[in-house]
């Protein structure tokens, strides 16, 4: 009898599932350790094994460099099998023919390159690295087979941050944060019209899945800890997706900045009232209407509360509505109007991106918005200066934050906390993420630069009237509601 050593097994678990999951579309990981790498080339090492010749698999990341860890640990498993590696194509030939190839994919344009191609199988490490799905979408067409009952599958690793935070958020953890759970999407087939669906599912894995991490390096769950807050050590741990690694705005905090919507019946009449714009018209674009406290219903005298917002933004992710400029002047009047109506705010200035002043072989945005009615002046457009004024607020005095969102603020509350630090500069954000409601705000904010006062240097507070509600207050309402809103969940 020949003795055969095993090459690799799967841990058991999330590993194994992903190995014989029968589903199209599977996003594996959610945590740092849990083996994502490993259990993609598992996965491979199967399928190529069962398929052989009619197996063609392709594993892609944003950069080339980034996919060395999976290529020499492909190094590893593949060549005590008799695999063949082509450096110079990055290619694999398996023992029974099949072929892996590793490819970057940066942009739109790198997808267009597979047209044609044909994959039974098709790898995305890291997807959170993409800011938005579009290169991948492309790469699905190129899943194809002619060999009865081969299924081919897009298998996507990751984990939470990044540039593709939300889209990925949005796609595969929302409809079952706890993971498992299979998503049907249903088409129409054009040419016999029959209902044809397509399955994805996400499985979730962590630290404690990956047997072989935790017992042959116990010390690695401790080097993370030494990493940063324990906030962002819970993100890489345990896949908590509404906790955001390497967050431009570690600041945010909803239960400190997200105001209930009740909030808006107690701002007085007489407060200032403005608004602020960001265009977009292939891309979102965002307007906020704001209010300033005086410091007599609540919140501290200075505070901006961002009570309203219209983000022109379709289901696809960062794609705008494309409305020409008379349209959304019309839609920003209408809000205006309907502030007034319902909440006697009365929109009194507005600052806006100062590219809607360019004139381009005709009337700039800026002046087909004042045809109808919608004044704008010039927003400062200092970025690193800008981003200062938004923290600055966000971290707020002894009194409290200077700035908050109201609850309705959908599109701000689930973009701006999500944004990523530029690589080649910490001071300013990653434009690559979804950035247009964080630029409108950062507009508003040095349209009203914080100013401190002596009186709050010293830690003076102002007095509370009867029957205000003070920041303290604010916070234990919002505590409420986030234990019965996860009591519901539960």
């Amino acid at each position: 009898m020949t003795d055969q050593s095993v090459i690799w097994s799967p841990n058991p678990g999330p590993q194994t599932a992903l190995i014989a999951c029968p589903v199209f579309e599977i996003f594996y990981g959610g945590a740092r350790g849990g083996g994502k790498t490993e259990g993609s080339v598992g996965d491979w090492l199967e399928h190529s094994n069962q398929w052989g010749q009619h197996a063609t698999g392709i594993f892609v990341r944003r950069k080339f460099k980034q996919l060395s860890e999976v290529i020499a640990r492909s190094k590893q498993v593949f060549t005590p099998i008799g695999a063949k590696y082509n450096e110079q194509k990055s290619e694999w030939i398996m023992p029974g023919g099949a072929r892996l190839l590793f490819r970057y994919l940066e942009r739109d344009s790198d997808a267009m390159e597979y047209q044609g191609h044909s994959y039974t199988r098709v790898y995305v490490e890291e997807a959170t690295n993409f800011p938005f799905p579009d290169p991948i979408d492309k790469l699905r067409a190129t899943l194809r087979t002619t060999k009865e009952g081969l299924q081919v599958g897009l298998r996507l690793t990751g984990n939470p941050g990044g540039p593709g935070h939300l889209w990925v958020k949005k796609r595969y953890i929302d409809p079952d944060p706890a993971g498992w759970k299979i998503i049907v999407e249903k088409f129409m087939n054009p040419f016999t019209h029959q209902e044809m669906e397509l399955e994805r599912v996400f499985i979730p894995s962590k630290l404690s899945d990956n047997e072989a991490c935790m017992r042959n390096d116990p010390l690695y769950a401790a080097r993370l800890q030494q990493q940063g807050s324990k906030q962002l050590v819970e993100a890489w741990l345990l896949g908590l997706w509404d906790i955001i690694d390497g967050a431009f705005f570690s600041e945010w905090d909803s239960v400190k900045h997200v105001l209930p919507y009740e909030w808006l019946q107690r701002i007085p009449p007489h407060s200032y009232c403005y608004r602020s714009f960001d265009w977009g018209y292939a891309k979102p674009f965002s307007c906020g209407w704001y209010v300033m406290s005086d410091g007599t219903w609540g919140l501290p005298r200075g505070a901006l509360v961002k009570i309203d917002e219209w983000y022109g933004c379709t289901e696809k992710p960062n794609t705008g509505l494309r409305l020409d400029a008379g349209a959304v002047a019309d839609g920003i009047k209408a809000r205006d109007e309907a502030l007034e109506r319902r909440y006697g705010l009365r929109v009194r200035s507005g600052v806006a991106d100062p590219a809607i002043f360019i004139k381009d072989g005709g009337p700039s945005i800026a002046e087909e918005f004042m045809k109808r009615g919608v004044i704008f002046s010039r927003a400062d457009n200092k970025r690193v200066p800008g981003w200062v004024q938004l923290r600055t607020r966000l971290v707020g005095d002894a009194e409290g934050p200077q700035l908050y969102f109201m609850e309705t603020c959908d599109d701000t509350i689930r973009t701006l906390p999500t944004l990523q630090h530029e690589e080649k500069n910490l001071e300013d954000l990653d434009t690559d993420g979804e950035d247009h409601a964080a630029d409108e705000t950062r507009y508003a904010c040095m349209a009203r630069p914080v100013v401190r006062d002596k009186s709050k240097a010293q830690g003076i507070l102002m007095p509370k009237l009867p029957g205000q509600l003070t920041f303290n207050d604010l916070l234990a309402m919002n505590r409420k509601k986030r234990l019965m809103a996860e009591a519901e969940r539960a």
